[in-house]
């Protein structure tokens, strides 16, 4: 029952996330690690604001001691990134947080993260759910108390090191000159102290609402979208800030509103991030995307004499490709993002002080260089759809569209077809539409960019209807 999608392991609490599965597939690891002769290493543990989230990290760190390998816990919820970060600066082989990050309430998970602070790969998550498969119940563990007394259990804060790493590559004094004023929204999430701490630090006036603990995140998805952003849109046009920034639930997500109070796109932020480094900045190198990302990348790219590299959806490819291409950005169109020189995986709060970092140094409010860049490489429009499913229809789906490979009657001319990450049809007027399933939800998702905003209504709707959505 333990399957792990795009980003980690996630099920319903109470389903198929119990306390039993969670021993189990931290015993899978143990085992994973003494087969590759890391279990002399130690661990680390973080987890966020979820339902269970804290208990669910204890009893995985039970485990840990119970197979006589150190596990350092977070003692306090933190950004998922921090986990990441102190996996990688302490070149440990593996490490974990509970989390769902912006799936709904009901839902929890883990995430585990491998040798550079990476998100553990396709072959890496296959070899645990093998190792799942020949776990014996009962799982042995020792108590937390007992695990504390042995030195076995280590709770630690790793906050400031994490902070002063973003700090480090951040102009500060560009920021502090500005006198900024920012409205933060961690969506009930861990991002608040990160992100306030950094923004305080650099001299901004910060305001910030949905800060306090709530495990149904208000009674919204911890995701930032049209939908769950307004009270933070409001709040930035009701008091005339420069810049609005909200946090998914573990903040390795980033939403955007800006100065005139538009939300947006996380395409649109890795559209800005990119021209400010290589433009503004003056860095060298080529930006990667996953395939439901926008092409406004690939013209930014080509413009400045780059590359953009398409790869499928889950973040682990967009850092494996980073790597292999030295690349300056990675992003998807879900929010998240990273930039060379920082941690191998998403980071919000990061990407966040980035886009406040902008601002300073070009003097340019976020409405007027989203205008610059329209301005000199016109603007593609994006349409999202997301469908639930029988598991009958979604056998039926597969069967056709990615087995049988049937396409819907288009009314473009179709460059190419590509099954990378489900279905993704090219048209020659340099639009595109992509169908597949999520990693992370049982949904099917389409997106589409095209030229104006009705085509590609219209190219969704098609596809809707010949898979009888």
């Amino acid at each position: 029952m333990i399957k792990f999608g795009t980003g980690g392991w996630r099920a319903i609490i109470g389903d198929e996330f119990t306390k039993e599965n969670i021993q189990i597939l931290t015993k899978a690891i143990c085992n994973k690690m003494v087969e590759e002769k890391v279990n002399h290493e130690e661990v680390v543990l973080g987890y966020d604001r979820r339902f269970l989230s804290k208990e669910s990290m204890q009893w995985a760190a039970e485990v840990f001691a119970g197979a006589n390998i150190k596990a350092k816990l977070i003692n306090k919820s933190v950004p998922t990134p921090v986990v990441m970060y102190y996996v990688m600066k302490n070149k440990l082989h593996y490490g974990m947080v509970i989390t769902a990050s912006h799936n709904p309430a009901i839902y929890n998970g883990i995430k585990v993260f491998t040798y550079g602070g990476r998100d553990a790969d396709e072959r890496q998550t296959v070899e645990i759910e093998n190792h799942i498969k020949n776990v014996t119940k009962p799982v042995p563990t020792l108590s937390y108390a007992e695990g504390k007394k042995k030195s076995l259990i280590e709770e630690i804060y790793p906050l400031n090191d994490y902070l002063d790493s973003i700090i480090k590559n951040i102009d500060m004094e560009a920021i502090r000159s500005r006198s900024l004023r920012i409205a933060l929204d961690p969506m009930y999430g861990v991002s608040e102290t990160s992100l306030k701490t950094i923004l305080l630090t650099a001299r901004c006036d910060v305001e910030t609402i949905h800060e306090y603990h709530d495990t149904l995140f208000g009674g919204r998805l911890p995701a930032p979208n049209t939908e769950t952003i307004k009270d933070l849109q409001l709040h930035v046009t009701s008091h005339n800030l420069d810049l609005g920034i909200a946090t998914d639930g573990d903040a390795d997500r980033l939403g955007i509103v800006d100065d005139t109070g538009r939300f947006l796109h996380p395409n649109d932020i890795l559209v800005l991030l990119y021209y400010y480094l290589i433009k503004y900045k003056k860095w060298k190198g080529p930006v990667v995307r996953n395939i439901c990302t926008t092409h406004m990348l690939d013209m930014e790219a080509k413009s400045f004499g780059e590359e953009c590299y398409e790869v499928p959806v889950g973040f682990k490819y967009i850092s494996a490709k980073m790597q292999d291409t030295n690349a300056v950005l990675g992003g998807e169109s879900s929010g998240g993002l990273t930039v060379r020189g920082h941690i191998h995986g998403k980071d919000g709060v990061y990407a966040a002080t980035l886009l406040v970092e902008m601002i300073a140094v070009t003097g340019k409010k976020l409405s007027e260089l989203y205008q610059e860049i329209v301005a000199e490489f016109g603007e593609l429009y994006m349409e999202e759809r997301s469908y639930s499913f029988t598991k009958e229809k979604k056998e039926e789906i597969h069967q056709s569209l990615l087995v049988e490979k049937k396409l819907p009657n288009l009314p473009y001319e179709i460059a190419k077809v590509s099954y990378l990450d489900g279905c993704k049809i090219y048209f020659r007027n340099g639009g595109w539409v992509c169908a597949r399933f999520s990693g992370t939800e049982p949904l099917l998702r389409i997106f589409c960019e095209m030229n104006n905003k009705e085509d590609a209504i219209e190219v969704c709707k098609i596809f809707e209807g010949d898979l009888e959505l």
